[in-house]
């Protein structure tokens, strides 16, 4: 592996970071720039999943339904691989806690993902979600 493909890794750690901590303090305008303009999006739960067609869906409506939400989520053990000059794949192990009314739970499972490097830098581009458990929380 190059020093190049080293920095690109820790580039997309950073913006994996970003992505968790954008989405659990309600930065919206700043998770948004985190996605490519052709991003989409499936992600299981304790709900029906869920499709996103863009990332201007995905952020209104978590923007929605999260505002007033406590939530949690961390991203673990990634494995990134460089796939081109300005593409990679990810998996990261996640954990979420959401605390809906009526649906506490957290969750487990893992990221599959797509990213690609545009002038700003590297952004998910695809995004898959699957869960391992989802345990419910007492509200």
């Amino acid at each position: 592996m190059s020093p190049s493909d080293l920095a690109d890794i820790e580039q997309i750690r950073q913006l994996k970071a970003r992505y968790f901590r954008f989405l659990d303090t309600k930065q919206w305008e700043a998770w948004r720039g985190l996605f490519t303009e052709d991003f989409t999006a499936h992600v299981q739960g304790p709900h029906p999943d869920l499709h996103y067609a863009t990332p201007e869906q995905l952020v209104q409506e978590n923007r929605e339904l999260l505002a007033d939400v406590p939530t949690v989520h961390h991203g673990h053990t990634s494995e990134i691989s460089i796939t081109g000059s300005d593409t990679a794949t990810g998996i990261w192990a996640m954990y979420d806690r959401v605390e809906l009314p009526g649906n506490c739970f957290e969750g487990y499972g893992h990221y599959h993902e797509e990213y690609r490097r545009d002038p700003d830098g590297w952004k998910i581009r695809r995004m898959r979600i699957t869960r391992l458990k989802i345990a419910p929380l007492a509200p």
